[in-house]
């Protein structure tokens, strides 16, 4: 199998966008906690004197992290995709809210690289940056995003 860095440029993690139901698009300065997991099951047996083998491993139950998503916050929380769903959420509760989207990583003119799919996806917190008088520093909000299942597609 040929190294596919040979005849192309490795992704840059620098531009990169949320996209919720395949509409809305929300940028973002920052993502962490991006982890899939499949739990392994040791598959352990006794043998007639006693002693315990070990047989195997087998792969149990999917395990998808919650993902901290860093931004920007919005001027208007009318107008923000995100903060209407957290307050419905809040209210309401997650039956019938959660929303499949997308990251999407893109080069620097705005071509597609990456995407990765959540499904049943929902923001189960919203954390708003320190402030401070004196400071010249944008206010920044950190959403945490939980969903069921994750899945590089691109």
């Amino acid at each position: 199998m040929p190294n596919d860095l040979v005849n192309s440029d490795p992704i840059i993690a620098r531009n990169f966008y949320l996209e919720i139901d395949g509409g809305d698009k929300v940028p973002l300065t920052g993502i962490s906690g991006f982890d899939v997991e499949v739990d392994v099951v040791d598959v352990n047996q006794n043998l007639p004197g006693g002693q315990q083998v070990h047989i195997k491993t087998r792969g149990g139950t999917l395990m998808v992290s919650a993902v901290t998503l860093s931004r920007v916050a919005p001027s208007s929380v009318t107008s923000d995709p995100i903060w209407p769903w957290f307050i419905l959420i809040r209210e309401e509760g997650t039956m019938g809210q959660r929303k499949n989207g997308s990251i999407v990583l893109t080069d620097q003119v705005g071509k597609e690289l990456a995407r990765y799919n959540f499904f049943n996806g929902w923001p189960s917190k919203i954390t708003t940056g320190d402030m401070e008088v004196g400071a010249n520093n944008h206010l920044t909000e950190s959403i945490t995003l939980v969903s069921e299942r994750m899945d590089r597609v691109k």
